[in-house]
């Protein structure tokens, strides 16, 4: 068993606080606990919240869920918590606007795969699932009112997304400053040693959950805030469903791999560090081969996708991805090529592109097609379809429809 001083080195190797101080802080706390559960014979009690806000974890996602791994192989007691409860209301945490509402049986619809998603990362057996509408859901008027006299409203409107909403006139919703206090209750109800989060949970887990806790008589958490977030598929903007930026967990093989071969080139570090764990000389070493011409960077990428396909899918979904991977883009014109084993979708009237595409989930929305229309990112029988109004008839038919260079449905003639 690695020493208290080896686990507290990785532990909170990646996480950062915006403040030097705070990570030493943080780190004296953790060493603390570890000492005092070991002399107790205990673990420390490890959770991340994941809101279900979509049925989809994400790549980003994993960055979290590897550090309660490492608390996992470190003997630890880890709880992966489903936001049932606090997804209703949406972490107003970086947005720019309020979040629309769910209803209880989005929520529930959308958290049903999510640990299933999880257990690509985490040891199940291992693992504590739970939701937090265990212990928020039976919460009265009255218990609301106690834990909210523990904050002052100041303490909220300081935060950079409602400061920034205040000064250009957008509304700030009197529920959106629930959330905070919601996921500091959290804390509280598991009676937390730890929690993990990422860059945009600052506010929520340094200042809600320890506070609320340290008000109810509880030592607060210590926080582990993971310094980096993932990269979406632009290479720039941190991962989000909301921007189509993306790579789902439930993606298909191909789907994943196809995603991973579209982000540039000077993301391809980042990715390595944070999804595969690459250690700073590793990750030395692949910028120095790509700057030098040692290493091609599509040949990086392609090992990347290989490996993050595996993680997933394993062996049989890597080679799988790779044979048609391949066959899509064996030749070297300006579409690809057009792989044999694509679906087929029977076309009994006209429909509109922008409509097939939503309807035969190419696409997540229909802004996101006429986005790629305008890229020239959707083709007819590999002709670009630029026509947000364009539409298939039955006439045009067998043809296919192409999103991006890995979507294909091949269009038939009804039976």
């Amino acid at each position: 068993m690695p020493t208290i001083d080896e686990q507290v080195d990785v532990l909170m190797s990646g996480a950062e606080y915006g403040d030097a101080q705070t990570k030493v802080n943080m780190s004296r706390e953790l060493r603390e606990r570890l000492i005092e559960a070991e002399k107790e014979g205990r673990a420390l009690r490890v959770y991340c919240g994941y809101d279900p806000r979509t049925a989809d974890l994400h790549l980003g996602h994993t960055i979290t869920m590897r550090k309660l791994r490492q608390f996992q192989e470190f003997g630890h007691d880890v709880t992966f918590l489903v936001g049932t409860f606090t997804s209703l209301i949406g972490d107003p945490s970086d947005k720019d606007k309020v979040r629309d509402q769910l209803t209880p049986e989005q929520v529930d619809e959308n958290a049903r795969t999510y640990a299933d998603q999880a257990f690509k990362i985490l040891d199940p057996e291992l693992t504590r699932v739970r939701r937090n509408d265990e212990w928020l859901g039976p919460l009265d008027f009255a218990d609301i009112i106690r834990l909210a006299s523990n904050f002052t409203v100041q303490q909220f409107l300081v935060r950079d997304n409602f400061s920034n909403r205040m000064e250009s006139g957008q509304p700030i919703y009197l529920h959106e400053l629930f959330y905070g206090l919601m996921q500091g209750y959290d804390a509280v109800a598991q009676e937390a040693d730890v929690q993990v989060g990422g860059q945009d949970q600052l506010f929520n887990i340094v200042v809600a959950g320890r506070k609320l806790q340290e008000a109810l008589g509880q030592r607060p958490q210590v926080a582990i805030i993971m310094g980096e977030s993932l990269p979406g598929t632009d290479g720039e903007i941190k991962m989000s469903k909301s921007l189509g930026n993306h790579i789902p967990l439930l993606d298909e093989p191909f789907d994943m791999f196809g995603k991973v071969m579209s982000v540039p080139d000077k993301a391809m570090p980042i990715y390595h560090k944070l999804i595969l764990g690459w250690s700073p000389a590793q990750i030395e070493e692949l910028e120095a081969g790509m700057a030098s011409g040692e290493l091609h960077p599509n040949e990086v990428k392609m090992g990347l996708a290989r490996e993050i396909v595996a993680i997933f899918h394993g062996p049989d979904g890597t080679e799988a991805a790779q044979k048609h991977w391949d066959e899509v883009f064996r030749s070297g014109d300006k579409g690809g090529g057009v792989p044999d084993d694509i679906p087929e979708e029977a076309l009994a009237e006209e429909e509109k592109i922008v409509d097939l595409l939503r309807r035969l989930n190419m696409v997540s929305s229909g802004g996101e097609a006429k986005r790629l229309m305008q890229q020239n990112g959707v083709r007819l029988n590999q002709e670009p379809v630029t026509d947000v109004a364009a539409t298939v008839t039955p006439e045009m038919l067998p043809a296919v429809l192409q999103v991006g260079k890995r979507k294909f449905v091949r269009l038939t003639p009804p039976a």
